[in-house]
């Protein structure tokens, strides 16, 4: 079985197209979401939410009152593990502290207000 410079150069442009596909493929993927580095602040958060509910119970008498910041105290105990594991999904990127950030680059994106947002209690 012979095979011709034809089929030669077609199926090495056949494996060229395939190779170049999957390296774009791997760029697209891999590379660039990598790339991007989320950034949160999780202890802002944390004061801010914990500055809120402070308040709440110390200008308030009433038990009723009380109850209700403990419950929003504890819908925020909730929502922060789960709102921390969905921020690499939502922004497909690499999520660290802002504590473990020495310096901003044009790749690093501040992710706390989205935190913020997810956190926050109707």
């Amino acid at each position: 079985m012979k095979t011709s410079v034809a089929q030669i150069l077609a199926n090495a442009l056949l494996l060229l197209f395939l190779v170049a596909g999957g390296l774009a493929l791997y760029d697209r993927i891999v590379v660039r979401p990598a790339l991007v580095i989320g950034v949160v602040d999780v202890a802002e958060v944390y004061r801010s939410k914990e500055a809120e509910f402070t308040q709440i119970l110390t200008k308030t008498a009433l038990e009723e009152d009380r109850q209700k910041a403990l419950l929003m105290a504890r819908i925020f105990a909730q929502r922060l593990p789960v709102a921390l594991e969905e921020l690499p999904r939502d922004c497909n990127c690499l999520v660290v502290l802002k504590s473990a950030i020495a310096g901003w680059t044009s790749h690093t994106v501040d992710l706390t207000p989205l935190l913020r947002k997810k956190v926050d209690t109707p």
